[in-house]
């Protein structure tokens, strides 16, 4: 979600970014499969920085691009490997208020965190492999695992703070949660994949409420993956198998 409430989507199908309005108005695309700039080797993650600048995650790829809102190429980093800088499968990144640029480093266990520009500025390892990463207003940084079904939460220092969550299917707990995103009132949003619904916490992962398989009525995700929250509280939900994104209104 960009500051102004434009919504970017990353295709990994089709090794491209589309960008569209709050209400689901086209409004351009980029990308195409290869190496060179402004192409794709299955992108997973985007993410939009506090100055509008569009960061772009590839899996395959092994690295991140820099663009400008309208999809101008600006730089890029990162290549496979183990070094620093380096990823073995970059899925998800994301950005602070302060423009630090945060990558969940799939294959390596471990998250990374770079300056506008590329520079490495710090890295922590985990205990297993990272799906998603979110950054809240105060800095904290929000990691799901899919494999572990839970929740971390990290100091923009990377210093653990807390987690949650368990196998399961009640209010909590999770079948492999995969999107994570927080909303300007630091409320999170968790996706996960078997059990095709949303739950929202507090910042202390205290359980707020949850929606999907058909509750409430037309509640209904084919996969559910990506989350994103807009500047006005309004979450989007990015669907694998449906081919689509919904949009929700969602109440305290």
């Amino acid at each position: 979600m960009a500051p102004d409430g434009s919504v970017y989507v990353v295709e990994h199908g089709n090794n491209r970014i589309q960008k569209f309005t709050s209400d689901g108005t086209f409004v351009t695309k980029w990308g195409s499969w290869g190496t060179d700039e402004r192409e794709f080797k299955q992108p997973y993650g985007v993410a939009v920085a506090p100055d509008s600048s569009v960061y772009v995650a590839e899996f395959n790829g092994n690295r991140i691009q820099k663009f400008t809102s309208d999809g101008t190429f600006v730089t890029q980093w990162g290549s496979k490997g183990t070094g620093d800088g380096k990823f073995r499968k970059a899925i998800d990144v994301a950005v602070a208020p302060d423009g630090s640029v945060y990558v969940a480093d799939w294959d390596n266990k471990r998250i990374q965190k770079f300056d506008s520009a590329g520079g490495l500025l710090l890295k922590w390892g985990m205990s297993y492999k990272p799906t998603g990463v979110a950054v809240a207003p105060d800095g904290s940084v929000y990691v799901s695992c899919s494999p572990c079904h839970r929740i971390q939460k990290f100091d923009s220092a990377g210093g653990f703070l807390l987690e949650w969550g368990e196998q399961g299917y009640g209010d909590g707990q999770f079948q492999q949660p995969y999107g994570v995103a927080v909303a300007p009132d630091g409320s999170v949003y968790v996706t996960y994949w078997k059990k095709t619904r949303i739950q929202k916490f507090d910042s202390a992962g205290g359980f707020v409420i949850k929606w999907g398989f058909g509750d409430p009525p037309g509640a209904w995700f084919t996969n559910s993956r990506g989350v994103a929250v807009a500047p006005d509280g309004s979450v989007y939900v990015t669907e694998m198998n449906g081919n689509r994104i919904q949009k929700w209104s969602v109440g305290p």
